[in-house]
């Protein structure tokens, strides 16, 4: 009899596969896709091909440091639309599964199916990609969530793996916590300095002792994630944005706060066109700053009603900008609007 199974699907560094295949004679080589493509402007490193992991370059990193570790690496600039295009793709062709899928991102979704052979159904989803856009993924196999996420990390790249409550033990148990979907490394050090290392000393935790360190709700959660407990349903609501955002990069650190609050409004104007197009009203926005060297803080307030109006979400970005203490250079300012969740809409 099918039983029901949550597949994980990930597309193996997806940004960098689009690029390479935009640009074949690129293939086999360190490619480093962010910001315009120029090393030497300030801007990081959105995604990295497999060839320029190998001398240590990560999602996140300075462009700089990137071209320090790899100067022969190809660096390109992001192109959103061409992603967001060829994702449509992807999960078009994995519809045509008897499935449901949910989408994630442009680089993940998972999907619901009731199948006898899981890993069966993961090829030929895999074959799918593969055949309609060049791409290849990894697929996790779970009896939730959490699992099949889990799963797909070891099943990278180009592979299918399956973690269920039978083999969670033996493959997890002496993992540290940061390895848990949704704990961080912030989390696993504070995790640690209460005598719990791994996802076994997790899972035996006392959960009233990390609830009195977590709080009532995050601490259990923790102890909920070690034992591998996740949600099975898997929705075809399409993936809707939670927020949107723009910032910028300074080539020269700025020292005028009169500069700083124009550039600002720079950033919260091409905000509001983008919550226009989105057509859904902000409810909250957030300021991000980063000062020199690089020390990055966040600030937020929630507005007094929705809105899509541009003079509200300027001067409620200007508001959460004058909570920041200016006392350093500031090297990239940031501006974001945050939409109810649709869930709650």
């Amino acid at each position: 009899m099918p039983e029901s199974w949550v597949l994980h699907v990930d597309l193996d560094q997806f940004i960098a596969a689009v690029e390479v295949a935009r640009h074949p004679e690129l293939r086999g080589k360190p490619v480093v896709v962010g910001g315009n493509g120029d090393p030497a402007e300030r801007a990081v490193v959105a995604t990295a091909s497999y060839e320029a992991r190998a001398f240590g370059i990560d999602s996140g990193m300075p462009l700089r440091l990137a071209a320090k570790r790899c100067p022969e690496a190809v660096f390109l600039p992001s192109d959103p639309p061409a992603y967001e295009e060829v994702s449509e793709r992807v999960f078009a062709a994995v519809r045509e599964f008897p499935v449901v899928v949910e989408v994630m991102g442009w680089d993940e979704g998972f999907i619901g199916a009731r199948t006898g052979d899981p890993e069966e159904l993961a090829g030929r989803i895999r074959a799918a990609i593969t055949e309609r856009t060049g791409l290849s993924s990894s697929v996790g196999i779970g009896d939730n969530k959490l699992r099949a996420k889990l799963a797909t990390g070891f099943a990278k790249p180009a592979g299918v793996y399956r973690l269920t409550e039978e083999n969670w033990a033996e493959v997890m148990h002496e993992r540290p916590t940061e390895a848990l979907w949704g704990i961080g490394r912030k989390t696993s050090k504070k995790l640690a300095e209460l005598g719990v290392s791994t996802v076994a000393e997790l899972a035996a935790a006392d959960p009233k002792a990390l609830a009195a360190r977590f709080g009532p709700t995050m601490g259990p959660w923790y102890r909920i994630l070690a034992l591998g407990v996740g949600d099975t349903e898997v929705t075809s609501t399409p993936w809707v944005a939670r927020s949107r955002s723009r910032e910028t990069t300074f080539q020269e650190n700025l020292t005028d706060p009169a500069e700083m609050a124009a550039e600002i409004r720079k950033l919260a104007e091409r905000v509001t066109q983008d919550v226009l197009a989105e057509g859904r009203p902000a409810v909250r926005v957030a300021v991000k700053v980063r000062f020199a060297p690089f020390i990055t803080q966040t600030r937020s307030l929630t507005l007094p009603a929705p809105t899509t109006d541009g003079g509200e979400l300027e001067r409620a970005a200007l508001a959460v900008f004058d909570r920041f203490e200016v006392r350093r250079p500031v090297r990239l300012l940031g501006v974001r609007a945050e939409f109810t969740p649709p869930d709650s809409a």
